[in-house]
């Protein structure tokens, strides 16, 4: 504000001060004539206030100032210290008369408090040397940077033929009014999520031929005025990183140019505006090292028992059966309670009602039963398994048929039997051999249907290092298995392991020399559908997550590959290496919606896997 604007409104009449002696300022507090301040807002309340209580008016405070104040060189200061004298005599002679006195100093003083604080506003930004600007807008050309001293009151910037190829975050922060924002023909490759922050007034956004390929998930968020958009002439990259700008596109208000994919392959030239959120398979899957057990081991296997989760593992050197519980506070598996034995190579539980009971396979000293004592808080065996049948087991496998409960132990010695065991309410008693002389090394149970029937049957498939696998069918009016068939063209088949997708059943044959195979079952037979080379192999075991489907192919000899269900292909596909030493089982164990996978081994550390989703558009 200029001071002469300001002395013009005062009126140069009301100057003329009568010369006359004032009476003390005491002298009207003693009448107690009302007295208020010719300084207005100039002074403090409080100070008025003191100032009163000393007996004095606002003219005793001026003339208790500092001699400095009264001999200032500065008018204003002048003025105001003569008017307030001045005002105490005028109001006990004419009243209402001084208060147009009273306003020449409130307008002064003002006019100081103005002066003041014009002095200490900060000067305007100053246009960057690589812009044009104007009262609203900005242009600049040839510029690294985006500059930072850009005037804050513009409503439109440009940027052209720039050399810079990235904006970092919060690049146009300090331009609140800005509403036009002009990016294009410039060799940008990369923005930051947060490059548009705080233009809460933006309207126009122009990102055209640029070099993008793709754009941070949540760019526009905050840009709440944006009604126009455009990005043509970038080179995008129609992958999971760029979905959410497709979903994006669904919802926004905003009016934007049509867009296109330069790839992948498959939608090169596609509209990005057509697209939709079903065209991108962006959640995979991984199996993440979780944690490390000290020690090797054979079977693993997972149960639950009294609404708890437990895992058993089979430890061979030390011959124990190594029971683990979850550990709600640490998040990690630990010890339970241990059976211990020599030589042991299988421990396979079943819950039967509420009473849980262990089958110990051992290859020296016999293979036991053993009962959970809930009273004792223990196991305790309870019954041998006939040693002359069970010579050498390797494999344990428990089933259910119209509500009886069974177990069938694979022996692999010579004079073995491959045997079946009922229980009877009281124990578990043998129930049929199958065969002998057949060094048998895994046994299956699943459920296929025959045709022409309709129903699910129960089956045996049996592994063998003398002949192919075998399978035998359950007999409703003998209660026996049965001798069907074997599988042909499959010599030399470690073990067998099945699956079922929307209703198909299928198995994994594993060798440990030539090609390991999936199998569909077709009705009558099993036919092939995928070979995959296994040298070394042990193990080929299929197991569900949820509703991903896996295989797990271990080898002596090289890394543990696991393989997914392509559902379109009806094949296996690869998709992750595990570093497994000799591995001899892969357990899913699945505790408070956390899914884990247990990889035995025969030769190193046993290994705990979290499986993770990953959403790639995230």
């Amino acid at each position: 504000m200029q001071v002469g604007s300001l002395l013009q409104q005062l009126d140069p009449s009301h100057l003329t001060v009568p010369h006359r002696s004032l009476p003390p300022s005491s002298a009207l507090l003693e009448r107690g004539e009302a007295h208020e301040s010719a300084a207005g807002p100039c002074f403090e309340k409080a100070e008025i206030q003191r100032q009163r209580k000393k007996g004095g008016l606002l003219c005793d405070l001026f003339l208790e100032q500092d001699n400095h104040h009264l001999n200032s060189r500065s008018p204003v200061h002048g003025w105001g210290y003569f008017l307030d004298c001045m005002e105490s005599e005028r109001s006990k002679r004419m009243g209402n008369a001084c208060i147009p006195l009273k306003r020449i100093a409130y307008f002064l003083c003002l006019l100081s408090a103005l002066l003041l604080t014009e002095g200490k506003k900060p000067a305007k930004p100053k246009c960057p040397a690589v812009c044009t600007c104007t009262k609203d807008n900005a242009l600049c050309e040839n510029a690294r940077s985006i500059p930072r001293t850009v005037p804050p009151d513009v409503t439109s910037l440009l940027f052209t033929s720039n050399s810079f190829d990235v904006i970092s975050d919060d690049a146009f922060i300090g331009l609140p009014h800005l509403e036009y924002l002009f990016i294009e023909n410039n060799n940008i490759k990369s923005i930051s999520r947060h490059t548009f922050r705080g233009l809460k007034s933006l309207i126009h956004l122009s990102l055209a031929n640029n070099n993008l390929q793709t754009l941070p998930k949540d760019i526009f968020k905050g840009l709440d005025s944006l009604t126009n958009v455009d990005l043509r002439g970038n080179s995008f990259n129609c992958d999971c990183k760029l979905k959410w700008l497709v979903e994006w596109l669904g919802h926004t208000n905003a009016t934007v140019e049509d867009i296109y994919c330069e790839g992948p392959p498959e939608y090169k030239k596609r509209k990005i505006n057509s697209l939709s959120s079903k065209d991108f398979d962006c959640i995979i899957t991984e199996f993440a090292k979780s944690q490390d057990l000290p020690y090797q081991s054979l079977s693993i296997d997972a149960f639950s028992y009294l609404n708890d989760e437990y895992v058993v593992i089979a430890q061979p050197f030390t011959g124990k059966c190594i029971f683990l519980e979850w550990d709600h506070v640490e998040k990690t598996f630990r010890n339970y309670d241990n059976i211990t034995g020599t030589s042991t190579v299988v421990c396979k539980p079943i819950v039967i009602e509420t009473q849980l009971y262990v089958i110990v396979a051992q290859l020296f000293g016999g293979s036991h039963i053993y009962k959970r004592d809930s009273f004792a808080n223990k196991f305790i065996k309870i019954q041998d398994i006939e040693i002359l049948k069970i010579r050498k087991p390797n494999d344990i496998e428990t089933f259910k048929i119209e509500n009886n409960w069974y177990f069938v132990v694979a022996d692999s010695s010579k004079a073995g039997f491959t045997t079946i065991y009922k229980w009877n309410g009281n124990g578990f008693y043998s129930h049929q051999s199958l065969h002998a002389w057949y060094r048998d090394t895994d046994v299956e149970y699943l459920e296929i249907v025959r045709t022409p029937q309709t129903l699910r049957t129960p089956h045996l498939i049996l592994s063998s290092s003398s002949q192919r696998p075998v399978i035998y069918q359950w007999n409703k009016a003998t209660q026996l298995f049965s001798n069907q068939t074997d599988i042909p063209n499959m010599e030399d088949v470690y073990a067998v392991k099945h699956f079922s997708v929307k209703g198909d059943v299928y198995i994994c044959l594993t060798r440990f020399i030539g090609d390991s195979k999936v199998m569909k079952w077709g009705g009558s037979s099993f036919q092939d559908i995928q070979r995959i080379p296994s040298r070394g192999s042990m193990v080929f075991q299929p197991l569900q997550i949820n509703n991903y489907q896996y295989a797990i192919l271990g080898s002596d000899y090289s890394f543990t590959q696991v393989f997914n269900w392509d559902s379109e292909k009806a094949t296996f596909v690869k998709f992750q290496e595990l570093n497994v030493q000799a591995p001899r089982s892969f357990t899913h164990v699945s505790i408070n919606k956390r899914n884990f996978l247990f990889a035995s081994s025969f030769k190193g550390n046993t290994q705990i896997y979290k499986h993770v989703i990953v959403d790639l558009s995230a």
